[in-house]
């Protein structure tokens, strides 16, 4: 190949850079992230045999899912024992989120029973607590940790959050039947997120919009690549 044919394709080349560095900024710019915020929350239970309380970290995240969004709870620290040991599949967690900010009341979290025995006296893990929300109004929402709900051996403790935690997730939503949505991290420290994840959580941590902004963004790039390659080719078919 000429010198002169080899000049002419490193400046198509690099000419085609600029763009492609654009768009992919373009990208990471339209996608919003979904971040957990770890949250310290103290639980105050009643159980079959005495009051107790501890502080568990517990973050929120959300996917995208259609319209709505699944949200997961994740506890890093049990927050009752039993003085029994619990068999496999005794304990059966559920949890209250509260909805806050443009959206009011709150979303039942389910989580699957525990896969291995518990030893007496030991601290119940809490599996991750997972749901569904639907957006009922539009603007920025938040989630907010709820009521623990743990059944096993034919008891119910209930543990209910004691420190008036902050939220651990907060998005910005549209409702149903609208246009986009896109999601933001809530503010504040552990003691969730993501809300980062509002983890991942968060981390929750992701999905939907931040899906479809990359898929974009990816096209885009691939549009100006094979354009850069048109552009080659045809000064090469001149030359």
């Amino acid at each position: 190949m000429s010198h002169s044919r080899r000049r002419k394709y490193g400046v198509i080349a690099r000419a085609g850079v600029p763009a492609l560095v654009l768009a992919l900024a373009a990208v990471a710019v339209a996608a919003p992230a979904a971040n957990a915020v770890v949250v310290g929350v103290k639980y105050d239970c009643v159980t079959p045999i005495g009051n107790k309380s501890a502080v568990s970290p517990i973050d929120i995240t959300a996917s995208k899912s259609g319209s709505s969004y699944k949200l997961v709870m994740s506890f890093h620290k049990g927050v009752s024992s039993s003085p029994a040991e619990l068999g496999k599949g005794a304990v059966n967690p559920s949890a209250l989120i509260v909805l806050g900010g443009a959206d009011s009341g709150t979303v039942k979290v389910v989580g699957a029973p525990n896969a291995a025995a518990i030893p007496a006296n030991t601290p119940i893990k809490i599996n991750d607590l997972s749901g569904t929300y639907t957006p009922k109004s539009s603007g920025k929402v938040t989630f907010t940790a709820g009521v623990l709900t743990i059944k096993a051996l034919g008891t119910t403790t209930t543990c209910t959050p004691g420190n008036s935690p902050g939220p651990s997730l907060s998005l910005d939503v549209t409702a149903s039947g609208t246009s986009s949505t896109t999601s933001s991290s809530a503010s504040g420290s552990s003691g969730s997120s993501s809300s980062t994840s509002s983890g991942g959580n968060s981390a929750l941590p992701q999905t939907g919009p931040a899906d479809d902004a990359i898929a974009l963004g990816v096209f885009g790039g691939t549009l100006l690549l094979l354009g850069a390659g048109g552009a080659l080719w045809l000064t090469r078919r001149h030359i």
